[in-house]
């Protein structure tokens, strides 16, 4: 099964590539699969209907659906040049594609994040907008550096990435090693209570913290733990005072509205702890295709 059934194939005017990450290996705790994510994402959309809420026909945009990287589940080196070389060959056969990842627990956008930052020539102009109910930064956990509670730590070891041109928003759980550290470095972060002074205010300041720093082109990383779980219970991290769908979804149009997103993922859903009628895998798949066709209507 393909993500509403698109082809496979990387052509010259393909837009989007979707593929997955099945990888669960950095989760911290036992309960969640989040490995077997993209599988089951795949498989919702054929039962949701093939037009966006604004009307879009979805057989008309430009998506391929390449599958998933091959994963061993131990072998943290091999995975890591697996994904870089993945998409180092997505942008060979076409240079404007956009990559869009199906996780997969919140380490996976690490590697993707890194090749298409890499990959991006004018780097003073990329940033990072990452939405999560925790800050993921972490100097280590579990199993050392790599962790989904480390995530957002190694991309702001990057060295095209900074306080200035990476946000996390939606933060609502955070441990005090964590906050030391983000406060010696003064990262930024929106809290998920902020939204308590209104959405419209809320994403001016996503978006001017973004353009004070120069920023064109965002790549957007979205954990579903960043929503509320009584719209999103499939995860292994559920936090109550998260965003509704609707918030995010008029979040995510107005950012694409002002920036040009040349990637994105979406990570940590858990199909085991999805309620029976799939509405946390619904739900993933409708931010995907809904995010898609904002990008395109812009382009």
């Amino acid at each position: 099964m393909k993500f509403f059934d698109f082809g496979n194939n990387i052509k010259e005017n393909t837009q989007f590539v979707i593929f997955g990450i099945p990888w669960d290996y950095f989760t911290s705790i036992d309960l969640p699969n989040s490995s077997i994510a993209p599988e089951r994402i795949r498989n919702v959309t054929n039962d949701i209907g093939w037009t966006t809420e604004l009307g879009d026909h979805i057989t008309k945009l430009k998506v391929v659906d390449v599958g998933d990287i091959g994963i061993e589940r131990v072998n943290v080196d091999k995975n890591l040049k697996e994904i870089n070389n993945f998409i180092k060959d997505l942008y060979t056969k076409n240079e404007n594609v956009i990559p869009i990842m199906i996780g997969g627990d919140h380490f996976c956008s690490f590697p993707v994040i890194k090749s298409v930052g890499d990959h991006f020539n004018k780097k003073e102009e990329f940033g990072v907008l990452i939405f999560d109910a925790h800050l993921d930064f972490y100097q280590e956990w579990d199993k050392g550096v790599y962790s989904h509670a480390t995530l957002t730590h190694r991309i702001f070891d990057l060295d095209y990435i900074n306080n200035k041109n990476l946000l996390i928003v939606g933060v609502r759980d955070i441990d005090i090693p964590e906050l030391e550290i983000v406060r010696q470095e003064e990262i930024e972060y929106l809290s998920a209570y902020q939204l308590s002074e209104g959405l419209k205010n809320y994403i001016e300041k996503i978006i001017n913290f973004f353009k004070k720093s120069g920023i064109k082109n965002l790549y957007i990383s979205i954990d579903i733990d960043a929503l509320d779980p009584s719209v999103a219970p499939g995860t292994g991290f559920a936090m109550p005072g998260g965003f509704s769908y609707r918030e995010l979804w008029k979040i995510l149009k107005i950012i694409t509205e002002n920036f040009k997103i040349i990637g994105f993922d979406l990570v940590e859903v858990a199909p085991n702890l999805d309620l029976e009628n799939k509405m946390t895998c619904n739900l993933a798949a409708k931010l995907i295709i809904e995010l898609i066709s904002f990008i395109a209507n812009v382009d």
